[in-house]
């Protein structure tokens, strides 16, 4: 029994003994800024060339001369802002994730639900996607719409990743710039 209560006391003593400094010591350390997209003007006055340093399995576009780049964040490879220069411009997103990120069924569902289109099945799956290659990649995107709001989406599977690249706003302005997203897409390389 005394070996017992020696063995629960001991934790208890070295528990207690283990730590003399009792105050708590916070630091601040600043957030890093989001570099914003890096562009050259080596594709002539109306376009930018876009490359993300360092990375091997990167993309590289030349946006139109309206897009105006704006402040990217950690999910984003790059970011435009299309159309007027006001409130009614629309988004446009280039991001990639490793893998097929669910498959094309399910992202072009992901996207209906974000328009409040219902989902899909598998059969219609082929009337909805536009299929062409462009400089060594397959591409597919779709062009949808629900009241005021259209959508243009893209999906590039490249090394093991999937970019897709996604303008959403006002249906007019959308509809106005497809031409613009299909030469835009056309510009992808690895």
């Amino acid at each position: 029994m005394r070996r017992l209560a020696v063995r629960l006391a001991l934790p208890a003593l070295l528990a207690f003994a283990g730590c003399r400094d009792s105050s708590v010591v916070t630091y601040r350390i600043p957030k890093e800024a989001e570099p914003a997209p890096k562009q050259t003007a080596a594709a002539g006055p109306d376009h930018a060339d876009h490359a993300e340093a360092g990375h091997a399995h990167d993309l590289t576009w030349a946006a139109p001369a309206g897009w105006r780049a704006k402040s990217g964040s950690a999910m984003r490879k790059g970011s435009y802002a299309v159309g007027p220069d006001n409130d009614s411009a629309a988004d446009l997103a280039i991001t990639a994730f490793p893998g097929d990120v669910g498959g094309e069924l399910a992202n072009v569902n992901r996207w209906r639900g974000q328009i409040s289109l219902p989902p899909i099945d598998a059969a219609e799956l082929p009337a909805v996607l536009t299929r062409f290659e462009a400089n060594g990649l397959a591409i597919a995107y779709l062009d949808i719409a629900n009241g005021p709001q259209r959508m243009l989406a893209a999906f590039v599977p490249h090394e093991g990743a999937t970019w897709f690249v996604k303008l959403t706003g006002p249906d007019a302005v959308v509809a106005a710039e497809k031409p613009a997203f299909v030469d835009f897409l056309n510009t992808l390389k690895p």
